[in-house]
């Protein structure tokens, strides 16, 4: 069966995972409420001015959050702690959520997407 719904995907995963996806759809959601939200590369993703916010995937042992590079290297020194791949972060499920963390990404990459927008 091909997942079409953000719902769908998070509902694929145990309870303490869902928790977690459910937290950051929650903040994407609080602070970009007209990103277009959906499927894409097989996991949730959020857009908003017609590009790229942010994306996230569960996995076993980690959460993965993909904030494109921009919001990875704006954020290198916070996200250092975390194993990264490239364009990639993953928050261990074994951790508790850096909650702030990712409220403080969503915003910068939401604000980039709207200076882009007006250029």
């Amino acid at each position: 069966m091909e997942i079409k719904t953000v719902e769908e995907y998070i509902s694929e995963y145990p309870a303490e995972i869902q928790d977690k996806l459910k937290k950051i759809r929650e903040i994407i959601k609080a602070i970009a409420p007209d990103a277009m939200e959906g499927i894409a590369y097989g996991m949730p993703g959020y857009k908003i001015y017609n590009k790229p916010l942010v994306y996230f995937a569960g996995f076993k042992n980690h959460i993965g959050f993909y904030a494109t590079p921009t919001g990875h290297e704006k954020f290198k020194t916070e996200l250092s702690k975390y194993k990264q791949g490239k364009g990639s972060v993953q928050f261990p499920n074994n951790q508790p959520l850096p909650v702030e963390l990712i409220t403080e990404i969503v915003k910068f990459r939401l604000a980039e997407n709207r200076l882009n927008a007006k250029k």
